[in-house]
């Protein structure tokens, strides 16, 4: 029996071994993106926030993941994720169709106020692809009526997001002024991101569908230096003194949560640039990590071994 003990120790230690300098490897890997964040932190004259997490493992690297800031077009995921959650519920469709309004245009609509109220019709998932793509605060603002701002803000409640907050349709700057921010938080912000992804909130078909729709717009901070061919969905804000994205990037076999938010900005390209640093410093770890084993050897496509 002794001897029986001995060897389960000792296969057990060695296991021990085998495993250690694989996780600790990684861990200096997580440190110095730690390192590289706090970083581009100290160099930034504002206040930012940052919140990681590897969909693989649910690793986090957090920076004032619990501050509330303003989020700006950022809160227009919450918009698009409870549209799809109301079509999967039956109580809307994407292809229902709506007619534009006069009423309803309002600055930064690229696409809205070049259309000829009364007389263009739209679906609902037309308004979400403007909405999304080119930012279409116009679009926004319809869907917004469509859903019913209670409607986003209960879901967000079901979900344990009570810092997020969807308070006022885009361009009232009244609504600004009185204090109705639309508002979350880097943490938050990752958790409702986290929980789409695993399925939380939509069924497969429309998880599928709505990070589709999520990654229709290249043009933000987020994928700003990362490979064109790179599935990103996510949803950039901008507002005076401040920068906000928040998103998922797809690396094959290692996705990850990230979401970056910027305040008092004293230059708002600053809080632009250091949010795609983050970005990419993040991707260059995941991609690794991705493409690795678990001694940390990379092979790329077309290498040969020694």
């Amino acid at each position: 029996m002794k001897l029986v003990l001995c060897c389960v120790l000792f296969l057990a230690t060695c296991l021990a071994q085998t495993a250690a300098p694989s996780a600790g490897k990684q861990k200096v890997l997580w440190q110095k993106l730690e390192s590289h964040i706090q970083d581009v932190d100290a160099k930034l004259d504002g206040v930012m926030g940052v919140a990681i997490e590897d969909l693989t493992t649910g690793d986090h690297i957090f920076l004032h993941e619990d501050e509330v800031f303003a989020q700006a077009s950022s809160i227009k995921i919450t918009v698009l994720a409870n549209l799809y959650l109301q079509a999967q519920q039956g109580k809307l469709k994407l292809t229902d169709l709506y007619t534009v309004q006069s009423s309803d245009l309002v600055p930064d609509s690229d696409i809205m106020n070049g259309l000829t109220p009364g007389v263009t019709r739209l679906t609902l998932r037309d308004l979400a692809t403007m909405m999304v793509a080119v930012s279409d605060n116009s679009a926004a603002n319809v869907l917004i009526d469509r859903v019913g701002m209670p409607n986003v803000n209960a879901m967000l409640d079901s979900l344990g997001l009570t810092h997020t907050r969807l308070r006022r349709k885009m361009m009232d700057l009244q609504a600004a002024k009185e204090g109705r921010e639309n508002i979350s938080t880097p943490r938050e912000m990752m958790t409702l991101l986290d929980a789409l992804y695993h399925g939380k909130l939509l069924n497969k078909e429309s998880t599928a569908d709505f990070f589709t729709m999520l990654s229709t717009n290249k043009d933000s901070f987020i994928p700003r230096d990362l490979p064109a061919d790179l599935k990103i969905a996510n949803k950039e804000g901008e507002l005076e003194a401040v920068r906000t994205d928040s998103g998922i990037v797809f690396v094959e076999g290692r996705p990850y949560v990230i979401c970056v938010m910027t305040s008092f900005l004293r230059n708002e390209r600053d809080g632009e640039e250091a949010i795609t640093k983050v970005s990419l410093e993040a991707w260059r770890m995941f991609d690794r990590l991705s493409r690795a084993t678990e001694y940390g050897r990379v092979v790329s496509r077309g290498n040969g071994t020694r």
